[in-house]
């Protein structure tokens, strides 16, 4: 397989996996025939590689709760909707502000 994640989802190295990725939703491929969809417990990193525990997946159909990657492979990271709403309303209220920017030079030019 050469998974590439999904249409939303991000590409970010196990390298660059931090605190922050704690409980985010992943996908990864950690063999050549298996891709993982789960959500991140832990991340360990070791000399040499990060480790991802997954929530929720001991006793669940022989499936590993954690995996080892190299430090250079892509982990898919579905997009937060929290920080994504907060982009949206501050990319509106800048567009917002512009557009009453522009109004008040237009209503000035015209005195």
């Amino acid at each position: 397989m050469a998974y590439t994640g999904t249409g939303n989802e991000k590409a970010v190295l196990a390298s660059d996996l931090n605190r922050s990725h704690v409980g985010h939703t992943v996908s990864f491929e950690p063999d050549e025939f298996t891709v993982i969809f789960g959500r991140i417990g832990a991340i360990a990193r070791k000399e040499g590689g990060v480790t991802l525990a997954l929530d929720g997946v001991i006793g669940a159909g022989g499936l590993q709760s954690h995996y080892s990657l190299p430090p250079t492979q892509n982990v898919y990271v579905q997009p937060d909707m929290l920080t994504n709403t907060e982009s949206t309303i501050k990319d509106l209220f800048g567009k917002v502000q512009d557009n009453l920017r522009g109004h008040k030079g237009d209503s000035s030019s015209q005195q």
